[in-house]
């Protein structure tokens, strides 16, 4: 089996070039650190794996995704290396690809992103950067796929590792010296490869981290023993200058003018208004509304309306008449037409909203807006202690918390990584959007995207001023440095944007059929049961003994019903099992059956009470468990179950009591 390594810093288009040469899809976005884990990958009908390696910008890891490339480079020996590139980026891109070339493995340097170099008004001669570089050039436009398959081409004719040399740089004369009197040890004293005791060398002088805990493992005395001279002698500025002065003389050696065009000027004038300090936050909150009208107004509700008509109507009643027809037990057509029908088909008709907003938050991604709400959110963020590389993983928490916390081993200091894993939960996740649709339809029928709109910044500014919290108390002083590259603007493409929209939904969709089902089956038994086995009547029930015993407690916060109650305790497994189970208990499959119940019962202000509680109380099992496995402290994952449950309760009575003044 032949193995290609795909590496090359953060917002390059390697990923979309994965997924081109492996005919699949992976999550594709716009800024660091989409991909946390190492991806494999099959060119089809050839013997050739690809690893998608994270997004960085130097083998000198500050970050746990950028300390798997250098894991990976240290411990493995793939068979060739693409070093994926932005060509209109192509300085800082080298600074990588110096580093991989000092290794001496097989490289082939792709300037992907071809078309934006162009648009500067500028093109790099391949055959110029190969006779500098040493190695073979490729150019791509992986959005276009111009390139992609020549280059799919010769990677799956790739039958064997190639021969290749290092990249040899004139460092100083002191630095040349430290490099052969520690690579001539190390060849000779632990039987290294020649090129790799070189690699490790210049690595090691140059304060490579994993590379100082490597020799440290292995115990590498020549290395270790002069550590301090090394750094004493400031060997790794030198290194950089000597890196950075070839990148300069290479590029203006290969450089070759052309006609430049408008498209450049419009990013940078589009980028004036958009990042403007005051315009900016106005913006991104204008295009949000812009999105919850689409999803809750315009056009995501009428399909929902029209599902919800299909799966209440002639699938509910279908199914009970053949049920009925066929003898079976009044207790199995329960399970079935009140349960399972009424449940997991009370979530699938929010499917339409979801996807809806999933495909304009694909749309942003694609576009390269994305980048630049991080950068907008920037100052924001540092004044709770964080900076914008923290909104990113708040950004992805809308789509799911999960992938929110694992995209915060980004960020580089333990402490901000602890504080954006324990905020992250106050993000609204999409689990939540079943029961808000159902919440605004009841209460709020005309202003359903302005609600949904405002519940969503509620849990921005409740994690924010938790993380000036937690910034106090750690005493956080000084953040990491925040470095984002704002891509080129483009028009998003379809398959793009479907992809990524099929990416983000599908797992709403396989809940529904897994973790919801069982769910609806379990809040079922307890509905229709109760001490004295089956019930008609559901306030005879577990649940309803179970919603009765803290409505007391609740009451407080204007939650009354014990049906809502009970349904909370479900939003633990998982939020979308809310909405089912309230489905459940008041035994219907219709939406509008259900708002028009839950108008009976509470008014608008502990409707939005409701909502902010939601919102805000315990996160699903599922984030519980990943808060656990990324700080490794069960402390920190009590503390948040806790912490979470009095903030909500906190913010929920604030706002029915003062409400309930106005009324």
């Amino acid at each position: 089996m032949t193995t290609v390594a795909l590496l090359g810093n953060p917002n390059t288009g390697k990923t979309t070039i994965f997924n081109s040469l492996t005919d699949k899809y992976a999550y594709v976005g716009n800024w660091t650190g989409v991909t946390v884990e190492k991806k494999l990958g099959q060119i089809k009908d050839s013997a050739v794996t690809l690893v998608d390696l994270p997004g960085v910008y130097s083998l000198n890891p500050l970050t746990k995704d950028e300390a798997i490339v250098t894991s990976y480079l240290l411990n493995d020996h793939p068979d060739l290396i693409l070093n994926v590139t932005n060509a209109g980026q192509l300085k800082r891109n080298l600074l990588l690809t110096i580093e991989v070339l000092e290794l001496g493995a097989p490289v082939i340097l792709n300037l992907n992103m071809i078309d934006d170099l162009k648009r500067q008004g500028k093109y790099y001669d391949p055959k110029v950067l190969e006779e500098w570089l040493g190695c073979e050039v490729k150019t791509t436009n992986a959005r276009s796929h111009e390139g992609v398959a020549a280059l799919k081409a010769e990677l799956a004719s790739l039958k064997e590792r190639r021969q290749a040399k290092p990249l040899l740089l004139d460092y100083p004369p002191m630095v040349k010296q430290a490099i052969r009197q520690a690579t001539e040890a190390l060849v000779k004293d632990y039987d290294m490869d020649h090129d790799y005791a070189q690699w490790l060398s210049i690595q090691y002088i140059n304060k490579n981290k994993a590379v100082r805990r490597f020799a440290l493992f292995r115990d590498l005395t020549p290395l270790r023993s002069q550590e301090k001279y090394y750094d004493a002698q400031n060997f790794e500025d030198q290194i950089f200058n000597t890196r950075f002065a070839f990148i300069e003389k290479l590029l203006g050696a290969a450089s070759q003018p052309i006609a430049s065009t408008s498209k450049v000027e419009m990013t940078s004038k589009i980028d004036r208004i958009v990042t403007n300090p005051v315009l900016g936050l106005p913006i991104f909150a204008g295009i949000f509304f812009l999105i919850f009208k689409l999803s809750f107004d315009w056009v995501g509700t009428p399909l929902s309306d029209m599902l919800d008509g299909f799966i209440s109507g002639p699938l509910s009643t279908t199914a009970d008449q053949v049920l009925t027809a066929a003898g079976a037990l009044p207790v199995l057509r329960s399970l079935i037409v009140d349960g399972l029908i009424a449940g997991v088909g009370g979530i699938l008709v929010f499917i339409p909203q979801i996807f809806v907003l999933f495909a304009c938050i694909s749309l942003l991604e694609d576009s390269g807006y994305m980048a630049r709400a991080a950068l907008v959110t920037d100052r924001i963020m540092q004044f709770i202690g964080l900076n914008g590389k923290s909104f990113i993983p708040l950004i992805i928490g809308f789509g799911c918390n999960v992938t929110g916390i694992i995209a915060a081993r980004t960020i580089e200091q333990p402490k901000e990584r602890l504080i954006t894993t324990l905020i992250s939960p106050f993000m609204s996740c999409s689990a939540r959007l079943p029961v808000y649709s159902l919440v605004v339809a009841a209460f709020f029928p005309k202003h359903q995207a302005l609600i949904v709109l405002s519940v969503y910044f509620l849990g921005i500014i409740v994690a924010l001023l938790v993380a000036k919290g937690y910034q106090l108390y750690f005493g956080v002083t000084d953040s990491s440095v925040f470095i984002v590259e704002l891509p080129q603007y483009h028009l998003p493409r379809f398959d793009v944007i479907w992809h990524g929209t099929w990416d983000k939904g599908k797992g709403f969709v396989k809940k529904a059929g897994t973790v919801i089902f069982a769910g609806t089956v379990i809040i079922w038994l307890l509905a229709s049961f109760g001490p004295h086995g089956f019930v008609t009547n559901s306030s005879h029930s577990f649940a309803a003994s179970l919603g009765h015993l803290l409505v007391p407690f609740l009451a407080p916060v204007g939650i009354t019903q014990w049906q809502t109650i009970a349904a909370l305790f479900t939003g633990v497994l998982a939020k979308e099992a809310i909405t089912s189970s309230m489905m459940v208990m008041f035994h219907t499959s219709s939406q509008a059956v259900l708002i028009s119940a839950l108008g009976q019962f509470i008014n608008p202000v502990a409707a939005y009470a409701l909502l902010v509680f939601i919102l805000l109380y315990a996160p699903c099992f599922a984030t519980l468990g990943t808060i656990k496995q990324e700080t490794g402290s069960t402390k920190w994952t009590i503390w948040s179950l806790v912490s979470s449950l009095i903030i909500a309760y906190g913010l929920a009575w604030l706002i029915y009591t003062v409400g309930s003044l106005f009324i």
